[in-house]
């Protein structure tokens, strides 16, 4: 497989994901700060933005309105949804021989109407912000769905994947960042699980009132929740030993797959009450792995120089060139 191939499979499932769960946790936080006025908005909203890698304006107050129209729509921002949506298309047009035309058009449909969708949202406010949300969930689940079914499992398909794997275990950890970053008494992890579309499945495995510590039990290690962070990581680990292709009695040549192994293991083996009292490192841990990760694919398939790290250094989320640019930027 060319290697311009590879890459745009890789970031096209890492845009889309991205762009999913951006929408998931806005649509969730901001129903949650407008329905409680007294969590002090400013506070959730900067907790939020930066959690999310993104630097509010020197001497701006924080609103709800400040938090949509950089996390949502602003396209010079990389975490936004309409960059990640816009990034997506723009990978998947330089791959067009791999890819469906079925999977294609959806691509090409959500962007022709991405920008009125974002216009409406922007000028009525938080009622079309949250249709316009819903929006960007259904059409990255269509995309997801199409993919499925018309995409065969070779390495297309495990670059794909991988890179949906790598994204999603990185916004779980940065979800479960934000609620442990709201201020006392702020939230509710009933909101949190809702974020990963994961409150019914709770339920189902508990049999049980939501409590912090199943919540965090569950959204980290559950093997059969393909939102937890154990479910993407192991995912991951599996994408990169079928591409790795080589079987050694000695460890693994890969390291990317050495980097995801170890962090599965070691979020696997520890003991629930190291994973509550250590919980705040261990997430920032995992986002750190997730960009490291990103980077030994990169440097390993894609033959280009290692992703570069976003302006919020210490998180973990990288920036990569699109598909097509001739290089990272």
């Amino acid at each position: 497989m060319l290697s311009r191939i590879a890459e745009g499979l890789f970031w096209l499932g890492r845009y889309l994901e991205r762009a999913d769960d951006t929408a998931r946790i806005l649509d969730v936080e901001v129903h949650q700060m407008l329905e409680d006025a007294s969590s002090g908005e400013h506070l959730a909203a900067g907790a939020l933005l930066s959690v999310m890698g993104v630097e509010a304006k020197t001497g701006e107050r924080l609103e709800l309105a400040n938090v949509t129209a950089s996390l949502a729509f602003d396209r010079s921002q990389a975490s936004s949804i309409v960059s990640s949506l816009i990034a997506a298309r723009e990978n998947a047009s330089t791959i067009r021989e791999t890819i469906s035309s079925e999977l294609w058009e959806c691509l090409n449909a959500t962007y022709v109407a991405l920008d009125q969708r974002a216009a409406t949202a922007r000028a009525i406010g938080p009622h079309a912000f949250f249709r316009f949300a819903r929006f960007v969930k259904e059409r990255v689940a269509l995309a997801a769905g199409i993919a499925d079914g018309t995409m065969p499992r070779d390495d297309t398909w495990l670059f794909l994947i991988l890179g949906q794997s790598v994204e999603r275990a990185d916004m779980t950890a940065r979800l479960l960042s934000v609620r442990l970053s709201l201020p006392p008494g702020t939230g509710d992890w009933v909101t949190t699980l809702r974020c990963c579309s994961a409150h019914e499945a709770y339920l189902r495995t508990y049999r049980a009132a939501v409590e912090p510590a199943r919540v965090i039990e569950f959204l980290l290690l559950d093997r059969l929740f393909p939102r937890s962070a154990y479910h993407a990581l192991a995912t991951a680990e599996r994408c990169c030993a079928e591409l790795d292709g080589e079987q050694r009695r000695l460890g693994t040549g890969d390291e990317a797959l050495r980097i995801l192994g170890r962090a599965r293991a070691d979020l696997e083996y520890r003991q629930i009450g190291e994973r509550l009292d250590e919980l705040a490192p261990l997430l920032e841990t995992l986002q750190a792995v997730c960009s490291q990760a990103s980077a030994a694919v990169a440097s390993r398939f894609f033959h280009r120089e290692g992703t570069q790290p976003w302006h919020s250094e210490g998180l973990g989320f990288d920036l990569p060139g699109r598909a097509g640019g001739g290089g990272t930027s």
